[in-house]
């Protein structure tokens, strides 16, 4: 690990301010910063530790809630509010990591989470992401866990958050501080970017811009839905996962609200896939067609191929468990 500054946070304000040069990093949980510092991956100068920021609450904002930065991924998990309203959200923290990590990860730090791309990790090898200009060695390479969906020539890794997932589903939205001092309301697919020629800028966060809360809109109400398929049933990140959120009125479908993980660069949404649900009374053929216009676009990489088959079975069958299985 190379040296760095440590700067103890006092206030919002200083932490935006201490971390506005391109070589600093806020430190919370730690979970996947120490791991990349400790490889080298991550050389940050100076370490802004924002633990001590009064960013912990859930508090009610409007119909809907604000959740703090700082806010461990096991107690947003457990909250009554979050089980009862979201529950998609609960559910999906709970398919991700160890309790171990839930402990520790913060709400925040999750969304800023680093691709798992094993290229990535490896300093031997070329990557776009890690050492732009050098290329991607996953692209005719190990990829089985890779992206299928608005991946490019020069990366086709996967964000590897699930509560992100969820959160894409529940429309939420990212309030930060840059270091100016200005506060910004992002909606996830304003925060997260693609890959295109830049695939080390993963979001459009400025430098030193903090991340205090996210807040989520009014509860969507209906069905809601969590499934993550993986290789093995614990401590694994996802081939494909689905947060779904579904109302159905009258034998049709009013509100559909669809994420999905291990597809892309981003936690990945298809409004034109809700809008050819949405009216419709559920079937397995509908629901076929949903995932078919869902892979519009969609590329395999060799070893991962087989996500788009997995993307035709696994969407059916959650959109079924979210109507309550229709003939």
């Amino acid at each position: 690990m190379r040296p760095f500054d440590y700067v103890r946070a006092t206030d919002t304000g200083a932490a935006a301010a201490a971390a506005s040069s391109a070589s600093a990093r806020f430190i919370a949980g730690g979970t996947n910063l120490l791991d990349l510092m400790k490889l080298q991956i991550e050389t940050p100068t100076k370490l802004v530790d924002i633990t001590h920021l009064p960013l912990r609450d859930i508090a009610a904002e409007g119909e809907g809630l604000r959740i703090g930065a700082l806010v461990p991924n096991a107690d947003l998990a457990a909250d009554e509010r979050i089980r009862r309203d979201y529950p998609v959200l609960s559910r999906a923290l709970l398919a991700g990591a160890s309790g171990q990590l839930r402990n520790k990860a913060t709400t925040g730090g999750n969304l800023l989470q680093r691709t798992r791309c094993s290229y990535f990790y490896e300093t031997n090898a070329a990557c776009n992401k890690r050492e732009p200009g050098s290329g991607c060695d996953a692209i005719g390479g190990f990829n089985r866990i890779h992206a299928i969906l608005g991946a490019s020539e020069h990366c086709i890794a996967t964000h590897p958050s699930d509560m992100a997932v969820a959160m894409r589903a529940l429309d939420a939205k990212v309030e930060t501080l840059t270091a100016s001092g200005e506060t910004r309301l992002l909606p996830l697919d304003a925060f997260y970017r693609l890959p295109g020629t830049t695939p080390h800028i993963e979001t459009n966060l400025q430098p030193g811009e903090l991340i205090t809360a996210v807040v989520l809109p009014a509860p969507l109400g209906g069905r809601q839905v969590y499934r993550k398929v993986r290789d093995r049933a614990s401590y694994a990140f996802a081939l494909i996962s689905v947060a779904a959120a579904v109302t159905v009125e009258n034998a049709v479908m009013t509100k559909v609200r669809l994420a999905f993980g291990g597809l892309a660069h981003m936690p990945w949404r298809d409004e034109s896939v809700e809008a050819l649900l949405e009216g419709q009374a559920p079937s397995r053929s509908l629901f076929e067609k949903a995932a078919d216009r869902l892979l519009v676009g969609a590329i395999g990489q060799g070893e991962n191929d087989f996500k788009i088959e997995l993307v035709r079975r696994t969407l059916p069958a959650v959109l079924s468990e979210a109507v309550g299985d229709p003939a």
